[in-house]
């Protein structure tokens, strides 16, 4: 998407640059938000699951670049909001989690920010808030009453959101219905007690964030600023972060460092020069020179792009591991005991059917997806092609416990018999 606008601010120009930036309510007034200092700006995460996964990279760096062009970052927790489920995107109603789950998932949240943003009670310092502080407060009818009376039914019905479900004929809950008029209500919140101008998100969020605009205008707030990021695809049009294995987490105990290099690793061709400026902080010549590589060359930029991107999420030395391991598993052939791996009782794993071996360590989601693979060449047991869909392992394939499983020749298991 093609954007006329020529920023003066750090805070844009490095935004726009590097291609974050999808829509914006106005871009010349919160230009000069941004040059006159100490722009304010939050981003909500929902609290569904004990960790954020890569899609959240994004506007986590977003927050990033705004505390380093001199702008305060707010991550917001949404431990209120997540009681009734964003209908954005979805087709369906998502699962309602108790507040005990909620309240453990944010927890488990948290630890992704501190690689990123400082927080601290300065001006500049980053903060985290958590809307259930005065979402969980609030009286229904003074809610309705002070608040909802705001609200069009008639636009609310034109977002894409509800619009979407309704087109498909799937159902529509109350709750989530009333998911737009809280995220519109935190905008103005949050605008009270910390004096935030700017919301930023996806760009499935802009109805939610220009009906916050438009209830701050209703409701006596100062003017308040919209800015969205495109909604990633890769090159081949799939969603970003999403692998026949599952979510690439960010948490290292849902998955280790080296998956989380290799995932880079294995960025495909046409995606290389825009995740290098959306997810590593390499000046923009420097990734001006990696994105000209081509044929093998394209391989290096790539592994640049890992341990850049890996470096932020879990430190310089972690990326520094999952490449060196990298380098022994492809390059020396040997078994480097730091690969991903999966545990379970010898008396399981002897005697497993291969294609179980393969769902179990992860590397397919199917044994139908294993039966694929097999004709194709892509399985291999210890570095030995799988040939028979019917084989099973053998205690022979154990050497010292311990058996590797390969799915091409870059991503790699080891199943430990214990």
């Amino acid at each position: 998407m093609s954007i006329d606008f020529k920023p003066k601010s750090d805070f844009l120009r490095v935004l726009m640059e590097r291609g974050f930036v999808h829509q914006c309510s106005d871009f010349a007034r919160l230009d000069e938000k941004a040059l006159a200092g100490g722009l304010t700006a939050y981003i909500g995460f929902d609290c569904t699951a004990s960790s954020l996964h890569v899609g959240s990279m994004l506007p986590i760096m977003m927050l990033r670049w705004l505390q380093k062009t001199g702008g305060r970052p707010i991550a917001l927790m949404g431990g209120g909001t997540t009681r009734v489920g964003d209908p954005s995107g979805k087709d369906e109603a998502r699962k309602l989690l108790s507040v005990e789950q909620i309240e453990a998932n944010k927890d488990g949240i948290r630890q992704a920010f501190d690689k990123f943003l400082a927080f601290g009670s300065g001006a500049g310092d980053a903060i985290m808030i958590d809307n259930a502080e005065w979402l969980t407060r609030l009286n229904y009818i003074d809610f309705l009453r002070d608040v909802g009376r705001h609200f069009s039914v008639n636009r609310m019905m034109s977002m894409d959101s509800v619009k979407m479900r309704l087109e498909r004929d799937q159902e529509l809950s109350f709750i989530e219905f009333n998911y737009m008029c809280l995220q519109a209500y935190d905008f103005v919140e949050i605008n009270k007690r910390y004096g935030c101008l700017l919301q930023m998100g996806g760009s499935d969020q802009w109805g939610n964030i220009v009906t916050g605009i438009d209830l701050g205008r209703r409701m006596g707030a100062p003017q308040l600023y919209a800015l969205t990021a495109p909604l990633l695809t890769t090159a081949s049009g799939a969603k970003m972060g999403k692998t026949a294995a599952g979510a690439v987490w960010l948490n290292a105990d849902m998955l280790p460092p080296y998956g989380y290099w290799q995932f880079w690793r294995n960025t495909e061709d046409g995606d290389v020069a825009r995740f290098l400026k959306l997810f590593t902080e390499l000046p923009l010549d420097e990734i001006a020179r990696l994105a000209a590589l081509g044929g093998a060359e394209i391989n290096e930029a790539k592994k640049i792009l890992a341990n850049e991107a890996t470096a932020l999420m879990h430190g310089r030395a972690a990326a520094e591991a999952a490449a060196e391991t990298a380098r022994k598993t492809f390059e020396q052939g040997v078994l480097a005991e730091d690969l991903p791996s999966v545990s379970a009782p010898a008396s399981e794993l002897i005697g497993m059917g291969v294609l179980s071996a393969f769902v179990r360590a992860g590397l397919v989601a199917s044994t139908g997806e294993a039966r694929r693979q097999i004709k194709g060449g892509g399985l291999r047991l210890n570095d030995a092609p799988v040939a028979d869909e019917r084989a099973a392992l053998g205690a022979a394939d154990f050497a010292d416990g311990v058996a590797k499983l390969s799915l091409g020749k870059k991503k790699h298991v080891l199943l430990k018999a214990e």
